[in-house]
């Protein structure tokens, strides 16, 4: 049988970043993190921070394609400074990315609601310290709800 996700789906997932504390929830699609191909529906609110970051390993260039509410994608450069901005809408000029591996980035939910489908190569590996963007703030310090408000509003 195949798997359906519908809005009902969709909206239970919304639900779960609501009440989650960083205010995000993945839905997963590939049966276990050791897939070849991780593949799942993110759902992240407007409040949510995802720190700017690279994947170093040359087969985890990332797709990101909005399903619902919109999403912006920015990509830096080694100092942190913005060298694109793109926003995401369905049915809308631009609708997915392609981020290659080695590229910082992240994603900025701009609007409730918002839902992106991502896949990338497995198996699921957790970023390491050298991933993460060095001149970002790290989740949970005080600084982070400050740079995600500057992020947002460069829109």
């Amino acid at each position: 049988m195949i798997q359906i996700i519908d809005r009902a789906c969709l909206d239970k997932i919304t639900a779960e970043a609501e009440q989650s504390p960083r205010l995000r929830k993945n839905f997963n699609i590939h049966a276990s993190p050791e897939a070849a191909c991780n593949r799942l529906f993110n759902a992240i609110e407007p409040a949510s921070y995802i720190r700017p970051h690279q994947h170093l390993d040359p087969t985890k260039d990332e797709t990101i394609v909005i399903v619902r509410g919109t999403l912006g994608i920015l990509v830096f450069d080694k100092e942190g400074g913005i060298i694109q901005k793109t926003v995401l809408m369905p049915a809308s000029e631009a609708v997915a990315v392609n981020v290659p591996h080695g590229v910082f980035h992240t994603a900025v939910s701009l609007e409730p609601g918002t839902i992106f489908f991502e896949s990338k190569a497995g198996p699921y590996k957790p970023l390491t310290d050298e991933e993460f963007a060095p001149w970002s703030p790290p989740e949970n310090f005080p600084d982070a709800v400050n740079y995600l408000d500057r992020l947002r509003k460069s829109w």
